[in-house]
């Protein structure tokens, strides 16, 4: 019999890979003895990621969830595991040291035994403090490579990181291949390499099946000494998401490896059951763009849960370049001819700035300017002419090192606009939060929860904390539900909610006052003949979005909910809005 290979049954991220929401608490109490049953899994990953966010969009406390879903898998001897954004922790802008170390205290405390600690710029500095504080909360710190494919991330590059992260406390090693473009001789040699110098580090595979290559790779890496592959289920396995964990036994088996058997009555259930989940109210978030593969992925080294996405900021985009091309006398560009300028434009973009791994939130940065680079172009004004303070703060070193060198055009133009590069330690660009939130708890009454589980969550996520304890957010995520329930069934709907059905997986934003809207303007009143902001506009956690003038004169300021792409505005400037219309959805960016 071969090399043993383990398996771990990612439920989390088949479902953030698929659409917006989580299971709820009682969802997944229900179908956690089933992944027991299945007798398979050596590993489950609970939580982390968007899960806790998306819990609290929800009107759901992910405390209670996290507790009760690993209690049972722990009582089955099952490892549980989470996702860890490292600098970003759950969240997608940076957290202070305070948050993330007690994150760990938190999360070891409800039952989470291994954090997979990654970072999208492979930047030590950013992983390895957080290796320090889970080990000392008592997890298991899993250091991350994340993959791609460039000139500059060679198999010495990865090497580097790997002893980085080992001598900076890893106890395990996950090759985390995002978008499924690592090709598999590399992915091979890597784990080879890696197992040579590190026989003792437990070496995890994490690959997405949207251009195909991903059965391969597993098959590589398992020939070069993996000890843990991830695996999904129907009826989220395969499209984007991941592998299923049938074929990749069989495939491995089939070449003398040892693998665990699958109890298939209860692999049906669970499939059965997964499926029941999607029915009762998950699959009206789920963008079906999902469940395609997509070979054209390879090309852009986009990650694939951005394709749906990406496919709608690219209508957009093409409506106004073809304006323009039809003012100028020149024939309109189809779908495919924009996709394949995007693809190539993202080819020309990557180097520029750095060859930053495309994984959350760079991907999206790179892809962004890139989009924005084929408007200005056909404007002609030239690339760069529309970026954001976050793809500004990626180019700048404000999120870590990237691991290329930016090009001279984008030096030249950052000291035009008296921006400084900077090679500070980006953790400790942060001031710690935790008093300031503790007062807050305190002035309202809030319990800090069990082993301060509540005062984490407020901390990690304010906002959608703030409007989970309101009842805000459920009375949010009702109305989307039914708006959306109500334009699949073809019922008579309101524009408000074909909108909230067409942008499923986008979050409304919605006017908390009655009153006059005013928006915020930053520099994009060029991008549009319109006073509001531009679709696709890029917004962080937290971010101001508009403000609402109440008929006693006062400015509201109305956040961002949780960042991301703007795709539709319902609210023209000086719009007269009631509390609770819909003024606009942002699109979260697919999150790893």
């Amino acid at each position: 019999m071969g090399k043993k290979i383990q398996f771990s049954l990612i439920y989390r991220d088949m479902w953030q890979s698929s659409g917006k929401f989580q299971p709820r608490k009682d969802q997944l109490v229900r179908i956690a003895p089933l992944f027991i049953e299945m007798g398979c899994f050596s590993r489950v990953e609970t939580n982390g990621g968007a899960f806790e966010q998306v819990n609290l969009l929800a009107g759901e406390n992910p405390n209670e969830s996290v507790r009760a879903y690993t209690k049972i898998l722990h009582e089955a001897g099952i490892k549980t595991h989470m996702l860890d954004r490292g600098l970003n922790a759950l969240r997608m802008y940076p957290v202070p040291d305070d948050v993330r170390a007690l994150m760990y205290r938190v999360k070891h405390a409800q039952g989470v035994d291994i954090t997979r600690l990654f970072d999208g710029l492979n930047d030590i500095r950013n992983i390895a403090p957080a290796l320090k504080w889970a080990k000392e909360a008592g997890m298991t710190p899993q250091g991350t490579l994340c993959i791609t494919t460039s000139p500059v991330h060679t198999i010495e590059y990865y090497c580097k990181l790997a002893d980085e992260e080992i001598a900076a406390g890893a106890e395990e090693l996950c090759l985390k291949d995002m978008a499924g473009i690592g090709q598999p001789a590399f992915l091979g040699e890597l784990t080879r390499r890696i197992k040579e110098k590190h026989p003792d580090v437990i070496l995890e595979y994490h690959g997405h099946s949207g251009p195909g290559l991903s059965m391969a790779s597993m098959l590589e890496v398992a020939k070069n000494g993996i000890d843990i592959l991830d695996v999904a289920i129907e009826p989220l396995s395969w499209g984007k998401v991941h592998p299923d964990v049938i074929s990749v036994q069989s495939m491995l088996k089939n070449a003398g490896f040892d693998v665990p058997e699958i109890n298939m009555d209860a692999y049906m259930k669970a499939r059965a059951m997964t499926q029941e989940f999607i029915d009762e109210w998950l699959g009206y978030f789920i963008n079906p763009q999902n469940k395609i593969m997509s070979s054209l992925l390879l090309s852009c080294g986009l990650p694939g849960g951005m394709m749906g996405s990406m496919m709608a900021d690219l209508g957009g985009i093409r409506s106004t370049i073809n304006n323009l091309r039809k003012k100028k006398g020149e024939a309109e560009l189809s779908v495919d001819d924009m996709l394949v300028k995007l693809f190539d434009e993202v080819a020309y973009v990557w180097p520029q700035v750095g060859y930053p791994p495309l994984v959350t939130p760079f991907s999206q940065y790179v892809k962004n300017i890139a989009l924005m680079n084929l408007l200005t172009l056909e404007q002609g004004k030239g690339r760069y002419v529309m970026m954001d303070d976050s793809m500004w703060g990626m180019i700048l070193g404000k999120s870590g090192r990237v691991p290329g060198e930016i090009c001279q055009e984008l030096k030249d133009l950052a000291k035009q606009k008296g921006l400084e590069f900077t090679d500070a330690d980006p953790h400790t660009l942060l001031t710690d939060a935790l008093d300031e939130f503790r007062k807050e708890m305190d002035e309202n009454g809030w319990d800090y929860g069990q082993d301060d589980e509540e005062l984490f969550e407020l901390a990690m996520h304010p906002e959608q904390y703030r409007n989970y304890k309101s009842g805000q957010a459920k009375k949010n995520f009702l109305a989307d539900l039914q708006a959306a329930k109500d334009a699949k069934l073809g019922a008579k709907v309101s524009p408000e909610e074909a909108a909230a059905f067409k942008h499923a997986k986008a979050d409304a934003i919605v006017s908390p006052v009655k009153g006059q809207l005013f928006w915020e303007f930053q520099g994009d009143g060029e991008a549009a003949p319109a006073i509001e902001p531009f679709i696709g506009k890029e917004y962080k956690e937290g971010d101001v979005f508009c403000y609402i003038q109440a008929p006693w004169g006062e400015f509201v300021t109305v956040p961002a909910a949780l960042g991301g792409k703007l795709v539709e505005i319902n609210a023209k400037q000086g719009a007269k809005v009631d509390k609770g219309d819909v003024i606009a959805y942002i699109e979260r960016a697919h999150e790893e």
